[in-house]
Parts: C-alpha cells; structure tokens; sequence
C-alpha cells in the first residue's frame, strides 16, 4: 500500500504563481472587512482594557484547537481566585495553557513596539507560551533540532499525516521566511496567508506551533499598517472549521495548492473580521450604556474607574476590587454591592471565612462569547 503521509514542501516557498483571477474578488471584501473593523477599533477609548474579554477568548479558542479542553469561565474563574500554584489536574494544566497564550500575546506586542517582527520576537514569544506547562520540557525557545511529524498520538513517522520540514535545513528556511515577512507583496492579507501557512509547515518548534502561527495573524496585521493595535481574533472560524483548515495546509505541500489556501484564510478573515466588528460594536455600545448607569447608581467620582477596572477584569475577586482598584475601601465596597443589587454584577462562588467572593460582569462575558453563557 502507498504511505499517504505528505512531506514538506522543499523549495517551493515562496509559491512561483497564484491564481489571482480567483483571489481578487475575496482580497477586496477582505481588506475592505479589516478597514471597517479597525475604524472601529480605533474609535474604542482604551480598547487593550475593552477587548480584554476578546484577548481571553481568542486564547481559549487557539488553545482549544490543539486540544486543550478549558472554556473562558473556567480560565476567569481560576485567574480570579489568584491559585498560581502548579497545576495540579488536567483542566488546570489546560488553563495555563490559556494563560500562557494570553501572556506571550502581550509580551510579543511589547517587543514589537521595539523591534520588527522577527525570529528573535517569535522565540521569545515561543518561551513564555510554554513557560511552566506541557510543552516546557521541549527546548523552549528554540528550534527543534530533531525530526517531528503530526499524526495520530504515538504514530512512527512512516504512519504521519506530514512531516515537516527537516531539523537540517530549518535554521536556512525560517530566514527564508523572514526575509519574505519583511518584502513587499501585491497584497498584505495574501502575504500573510503564504507567512501562515509556510510556518505551519515549517513546524519550527516541537511544542506550540499552531497557537504560535495563530498569534502571528494579528502582530503582522499590525504590522502591515491594516490595524491600528495588534487585536484581531480569528480563532473562532478556525475552531469552527479546524478539519477545513488543517486540510487546506495539508493541500499545499501535498499539491502544491496556495490558491486553495489563500482562497480559504481570505474568507476566514473576512467572516472574523465582521464577526469581530459586531462584538466590538456591542462591547463599546455596553460600555458607553453602563459610563451613564455607573454614575447614576453608584454617585460616585469613582464610578468610571469602577467601571474601566471591571471591564479589564469581569470575573474578579471581590476583595481584588477593593484593595487593588485604587478606590477608597468603604467607598468600593458600597460600589460593588449597588452593582450586586442592581444585576449589574453576579456572583459565581460565595464568600465563606476569609474567602472572598468571586464576581462576574455576564454582561459583558456573554458578548464575548457570542451567547448567554452566563
């Protein structure tokens, strides 16, 4: 019988042609998408503060797609009740994951406000992703300087579904791909369709490679100049549609077909791009709703503070609020029980002795996860 196990493309990055009769129509609506989105973006008072909920789940949705099994709650949850010991089950080393995904994030868009987007930034971001979980025995930070291959777990290489790239030839191929994420192209999103794509099949590090290659997505977007700050969450559509999206991948070292690839993550940005503008929308939408209603309930000079602290925040510790929020103890406590009073806050998991208690903004996390989850 013939291995059906596809190898990595030598020597065809970056792709000599492509079809762009079949791209055109999707790189307008796309880019058009994006603009429409970041106009937006750039009209959201602190939007890094804003978002947060959006960062949270974008995290949870690239993690999930390589398996792990923590929702947004559970990760709020467990941030909230400040437990930063080891992970001590399997859902708690999933939330870390999460965690992690989320700090690399940030740390990768504050060395981009040094440096350009480089190999250097990706391994630094590559060692805080796997900073203390699963992954952090696999060298990180480091390329592999062993073969791996991507199949079902405990596959020999002869039974994979692909084997990237050798561990040879790496160092030579992701220069390759820096000097292409650093040329000028026909068009940005293309471009970062055939980055994407190239370091999925590079398969550059032995742990972390798909959340990496997602991450990727918004800091060159940023990059690029096609938003303003480096927030863009396309995880949903690729969890929604992760056998498409790994068959797509697949396609381009089996049949040479970045057409099909490019045709594939133009519609996945297209369709996030609005998907992210509606949540947006509602996100800036509650927030201008709630700066009357804060004010209003509470009488208070502290109520915008109030506010910015909880959408930054909207599953918290109850006596984080009144100690951290920089707001007078008495005058943070009346805050949060006129918020407890009025719906506005909820509360997840009751005091009990010198606990506190843990409390959701649902409002706010509903929006984010695109349901009443809460």
């Amino acid at each position: 019988m013939m291995s059906t196990t596809v190898h990595y493309h030598q020597g065809n990055f970056p792709p000599d042609t492509l079809d762009w009769q079949q791209l055109i129509t999707l790189i307008g609506s796309a880019n058009a998408a994006v603009a429409r989105y970041d106009g937006l973006l750039a009209a959201i008072p602190n939007a890094a503060v804003l978002m947060s909920p959006l960062t949270t789940q974008e995290a949870v949705l690239s993690s999930r797609i390589e398996g792990t099994q923590a929702t947004m709650g559970e990760v709020l949850e467990y941030e909230a009740k400040g437990e930063n010991k080891t992970p001590a089950t399997a859902k708690e080393a999933d939330i870390w994951e999460v965690l992690n995904y989320r700090k690399a994030m940030r740390a990768a868009e504050s060395m981009l406000q040094e440096l350009p987007l480089s190999q250097r930034v990706i391994r630094e971001t590559h060692k805080i992703l796997l900073s203390g979980v699963r992954g952090h025995g696999k060298s990180p930070g480091e390329y592999r300087r062993i073969p791996n291959w991507i199949g079902p777990h405990g596959c020999s290489i002869e039974e994979a579904r692909f084997v990237p790239i050798g561990a040879d030839a790496l160092p030579e191929a992701m220069s390759t791909w820096e000097r292409y994420l650093h040329a000028s192209a026909p068009d940005r999103l293309v471009q970062l369709a055939i980055l994407h794509a190239e370091f999925e099949a590079l398969h550059p590090f032995l742990d972390g490679n798909g959340r990496l290659g997602r991450m990727l997505i918004p800091l060159f977007m940023h990059q690029a100049g096609l938003i303003q700050q480096p927030m863009f969450y396309i995880s949903a559509y690729l969890e929604a549609n992760r056998d498409a999206y790994y068959d797509k991948l697949l396609a381009v070292s089996r049949d040479d077909n970045w057409t099909g690839w490019c045709v594939f993550f133009l519609s996945a940005v297209q369709q996030q791009a609005e998907e992210n503008l509606k949540k947006a929308g509602a996100i800036l939408d509650r927030y201008n709703q709630e700066k009357t209603r804060f004010v209003e309930l509470s009488h208070s000079q502290y109520a915008i503070h109030a506010l910015d602290w909880i959408f930054e925040r909207p599953m918290f510790k109850s006596s984080d609020f009144v100690n951290s929020s920089m707001i007078p103890k008495p005058t943070a406590q009346r805050i949060l029980n006129v918020l407890k009073a009025n719906d506005i806050l909820s509360t997840m998991i009751e005091s009990s002795g010198n606990r506190a208690a843990v409390l959701a903004y649902p409002a706010l996390l509903n929006i984010a996860e695109g349901r009443k989850a809460f």
